[in-house]
């Protein structure tokens, strides 16, 4: 399924195939998902912010149809950053908007730093800083978001442990963060969600996405920790979820964002399937 009005594609980044949707028309805005999720994540949001836009929803490097290289080294934000540069690049689109969830925020913000004169406006949904969570834990945050430290294990250790049982595993992820029941998630998009986290190749590359946030992407947030995002940033989180208990969400960012749209949405983690229209209000104003 692709949401009405929309074309599927797909664009090789130095040999890494990038599946997306594209539909609409007006400045561009990509939408990037996170774990364990696809681009599905965005089928009830992008038709209409589509009136507004061209939408781009990519899936990311190790999930749904895009390529999955056999190298943690190669799941950096930075890496998964530097295929949407490219392919924007491809679209044809110097300039742009961004809006992620998870560890679609997390490259989104990678992005504004590396190509800060190419991102007009930012949407970071539902995380706080990597250097945070993993410098800075707290026991609830440790046990809320384990999956952190028990994905980033050596392989073949989780690989072989979720394999057993991926809808299991995965769906126990769905349902751990904050207000989500698995009613709340679409069943042609849970079925997108199941189909790509059934898929072994897809599980090592989600384990791989966590290893390179712990061994790579720490020490590149740490190398520069007065670089500021100069583009207005949206930070939106659920009100029920883990981290807007955990963390006064907007304050985790201060003194990494010069301008800040507080946005609290309802739902836990997973508000973009359980809520997608106060979601899609959210980015429709601010993107506006």
């Amino acid at each position: 399924m692709t949401p009405q009005g929309f074309s599927t594609r797909t664009f090789d980044h130095d040999g890494v195939e990038i599946a997306y949707d594209i539909g609409g028309s007006g400045p561009p805005l990509l939408l990037l998902h996170g774990f364990p999720q696809t681009r599905a994540l965005w089928w009830r949001v992008a038709p209409a912010l589509a009136a507004t836009h061209t939408v781009i929803a990519a899936d990311l490097r190790g999930y749904g149809a895009s390529s999955k290289p056999d190298d943690p080294a190669l799941y950096s934000f930075r890496h998964m950053g530097g295929d949407m540069l490219a392919l924007m690049s491809d679209l044809g689109f110097k300039h742009f908007a961004i809006a992620g969830h998870d560890r679609g925020a997390r490259t989104a913000y990678r992005m504004t730093l590396d190509a800060p004169d190419r991102i007009a406006r930012l949407a970071l949904i539902d995380v706080v800083p990597t250097e945070l969570i993993l410098n800075g834990l707290t026991h609830p945050v440790a046990r809320a978001y384990y999956h952190w430290f028990f994905l980033s294990q050596p392989a073949p250790f989780p690989e072989t442990m979720i394999g057993h049982d991926p809808d299991t595993y995965f769906e126990s992820c769905l349902l751990g963060w904050g207000a989500a029941n698995l009613t709340d998630f679409a069943a042609d998009q849970l079925a997108v969600y199941r189909k790509s986290w059934r898929d072994p190749a897809c599980i090592r590359a989600m384990c791989h996405d966590y290893r390179a946030a712990i061994d790579i992407d720490l020490a590149l947030d740490e190398a520069n920790p007065d670089r500021k995002v100069r583009a207005p940033t949206l930070i939106g989180w659920g009100r029920d979820g883990a981290m807007g208990r955990a963390y006064d969400v907007p304050a985790t960012w201060a003194e990494r964002v010069e301008t800040i749209t507080p946005v609290p949405l309802p739902g836990g983690h997973f508000m973009i399937d359980s809520h997608p229209g106060a979601v899609t209000t959210a980015l429709a104003d601010f993107f506006a």
